[in-house]
């Protein structure tokens, strides 16, 4: 391909992807706004709802985000009363963050969310295996890209 013609945003690989995400978000929007939660507050409660208490290294691990983007997050979240910080008895430089009471009952509201989104993917022309498919391969380039950038950075 001529670089005029890499250089063309129809043949970019990470343009769709980009879109969709930010589609995506969008019409994650109307079921978190009646919970007055944003989609990276909903990541948080994920991770906290699959896993417990948590570091916020652990939670940056698993969402991909640095501690400085996760940090403000964790606070206006405090503020919500959906969590709490504290140190860790065993190490003083580390942060707990665990569900409080208000956090952990968002739970029973967030649960038909990932199924009502799903169905709004369906289409005649996009079935759930594509939708499936689609997942498996964005996972294995979320592992590529990873170690990639692991390795970068040591």
């Amino acid at each position: 391909m001529k670089e005029e013609e890499q250089l063309k945003l129809g043949n970019q690989i990470c343009f769709p992807i980009y879109s969709v995400s930010r589609l995506i978000t969008k019409a994650y929007k109307p079921y978190l706004e009646k919970m007055g939660l944003t989609y990276p507050q909903y990541l948080v409660l994920l991770v906290l709802w699959e896993h417990g208490k948590s570091s916020i290294n652990q939670i940056g691990e698993r969402l991909l985000l640095n501690t400085n983007t996760l940090s403000p997050l964790i606070k206006r979240m405090e503020k919500m009363d959906l969590l709490e910080r504290k140190r860790s008895v065993q190490d003083e430089r580390s942060v707990l963050i665990e569900l409080t009471k208000k956090g952990l009952s968002y739970k029973a509201e967030a649960a038909p969310v990932p199924q009502k989104l799903l169905k709004s993917l369906l289409s005649e022309e996009v079935e759930l295996t594509d939708v499936m498919l689609l997942k498996d391969t964005l996972d294995k380039w979320i592992a590529i890209l990873s170690e990639k950038s692991e390795n970068r950075s040591e």
